[in-house]
């Protein structure tokens, strides 16, 4: 699998840590700027109450997370077992925990030491505490990604959109009250934003051979954090049909009974 360069990992996990920490207002709002558009809303396999996660963007989008934005942001709330969920084997669970590398202790002489990680470990924070991660990003640690895409009503689409809503030159319209300072980037869903475009054709080179667009990047990255924010939707989608269902029977069981019942008294 190709190396991907130090620059190329900044840019996607500053790409990260801006949506995560909301660095742009809601499509609706931000549409409301002359020249700025609302953002997207995808077809999302797991919509609806049928809906279940597409396995094979969810396996993609973690590569995305675990070859980059790992480098960066967290995923405390998760564990590595966690993603035999999402399609990976035991044995490829075991082998993506022993990649990364975990604090434990203290041993027999108090002290603490490193181990490579298990799959009942939760993945591995790149930083030690807060202090060590503002003081490596310029003093702004990047956020956990954990329930990023929970943290908007919009969700993956909020995301996706982040990622994707780059251009070169800002619309006519919007340039008339607005202008780029020093370092600022056009954003059509955000319009001014410190952050460089995350995502380049080819950033990466997935392991299906499916082609590293970056529209398929953003989408498969999207699909994950919100797979990691709701691991357990399809569950409670399954417990909600199979609760609908058992009131639909007890329904016309009750209306049986009760036609029975009243039927002796005419």
């Amino acid at each position: 699998m190709r190396a991907l360069s130090p620059l190329r990992g900044l840019l996607m996990a500053a790409g990260l840590s801006a949506l995560a920490t909301g660095a742009f207002t809601t499509g609706a709002l931000a549409a409301e700027q002359p020249g700025l558009e609302h953002y997207p809303s995808l077809d999302w396999h797991f919509e609806g109450i049928f809906g279940t996660y597409e396995r094979a963007s969810l396996q993609r989008g973690f590569q995305v997370y675990n070859e980059v934005c790992a480098a960066c942001h967290g995923l405390d709330l998760l564990a590595y077992r966690n993603l035999e969920a999402i399609g990976f084997s035991p044995e490829e669970v075991k082998a993506i925990a022993a990649g990364h590398r975990v604090e434990d202790g203290p041993d027999d002489a108090g002290d603490m030491f490193e181990r490579p990680a298990t799959p009942a470990d939760r993945f591995r924070s790149p930083f030690a505490n807060a202090k060590q991660a503002a003081a490596a990003n310029g003093g702004a640690a990047p956020p956990d990604l954990s329930l990023v895409a929970k943290r908007t009503e919009y969700g993956p689409d909020y995301t996706y959109a982040l990622l994707t809503g780059y251009e070169e030159t800002p619309p006519y319209a919007w340039s008339q009250e607005n202008s780029l300072l020093p370092g600022q980037y056009f954003n059509k869903y955000r319009g001014a934003i410190s952050m460089a475009p995350p995502l380049t054709e080819d950033l990466i080179e997935y392991s299906d051979g499916t082609g590293a667009t970056v529209h398929q990047m953003a989408y498969d990255v999207s699909n994950f954090l919100m797979w990691a924010a709701e691991p357990h939707m399809e569950e409670r989608k399954q417990t909600g049909i199979k609760a609908i269902l058992f009131l639909l029977v007890f329904t016309v069981i009750l209306y049986a009974v009760k036609r029975k019942i009243w039927a002796k008294l005419h």
